[in-house]
């Protein structure tokens, strides 16, 4: 396993947590930031793929134009009231 060296900062911010009871230990604490970063990882992967889409969209000409924010508001309205 990889040794992990922390500046005095990061000890002291891991201390504060346990010692708030937020988390049992060091290894606790080092653990739910690895799971933030996963969990950031994932949505940000995520984010690309709906960009990508919307790209694709747009350059095979999938969009509505609206003129006005009326014509939008307009066009909202219709989308949702065929939904139900």
């Amino acid at each position: 396993m990889a040794t992990i060296h922390l500046n005095d900062g990061d000890k002291a911010f891991i201390e504060e947590q346990v010692k708030a009871g937020h988390y049992e230990d060091a290894d606790a604490v080092l653990h739910a930031g690895l799971r933030l970063l996963r969990s950031q990882k994932a949505k940000l992967t995520e984010l690309r793929a709906m960009i990508g889409e919307a790209d694709r969209q747009i350059e095979n000409g999938e969009y509505v134009s609206f003129s006005s924010t009326d014509d939008l508001t307009d066009y909202i309205v219709k989308k949702a009231m065929a939904r139900k």
